[in-house]
């Protein structure tokens, strides 16, 4: 004979109502936890998004101030190109007042000798050739020298005894340069080359 804890379990129909009722409660339960999964999503999502946005408009500020700064340099720049040029010849002119000063002195002398004359001219263009000294203005005379198309300008070839080819024979007019730059070119005639 068996006992009674030998009997086998029996479902009673109490026990599927209550796995029903319990159906409901674990959705709810899931939908709860997937809402709280949601909310927390959209938590993180905002506050990465206003993260981005903060970072956005820090670099937005920084750009504009680049900007700004890029361009107060650039008009300085070209405040004080246009400077340079407008006062460029100021220290030249200065140079060139005491010259203009002269000439105009030797005009208003009266019964000047031609010796007197001599004289001041030749203190003139000694106060030029100083000025032009302190300025770095040199004069280009290339008598007997190579012929330098980008010092010298030909104005003609001429046969020369005792002149080599391509040689300067005669300079008919002075070139100048100012540093290293030809500011005229000397105008020469040049030896013919053999033919």
């Amino acid at each position: 004979m068996q006992g009674p804890e030998a009997q086998p379990a029996i479902d009673s129909p109490d026990s599927g109502a209550q796995t029903a009722a319990n159906e409901p409660q674990a959705a709810e339960s899931a939908a709860a936890l997937a809402s709280a999964t949601v909310v927390e999503v959209e938590r993180e999502l905002q506050a990465a998004l206003d993260a981005a946005r903060a970072e956005a408009a820090e670099y937005k500020d920084l750009y504009l101030r680049a900007k700004a700064e890029t361009e107060n340099t650039r008009r300085r720049a070209q405040e004080e190109i246009a400077k340079t040029h407008k006062y460029a010849v100021e220290s030249f002119a200065e140079a060139l007042v005491p010259v203009m000063d002269s000439l105009e002195k030797a005009l208003e002398v009266q019964n000047a000798t031609l010796e007197t004359l001599r004289e001041g001219v030749e203190l003139t263009l000694k106060q030029l050739r100083a000025a032009f000294e302190r300025h770095r203005l040199v004069p280009i005379d290339p008598k007997g020298e190579k012929f330098d198309p980008n010092r010298h300008q030909a104005i003609s070839v001429v046969s020369a005894e005792g002149v080599p080819p391509n040689h300067v024979v005669a300079v008919l007019q002075k070139g100048w340069m100012i540093a290293d730059r030809v500011l005229r070119p000397a105008l020469v005639t040049v030896a013919q080359p053999p033919s």
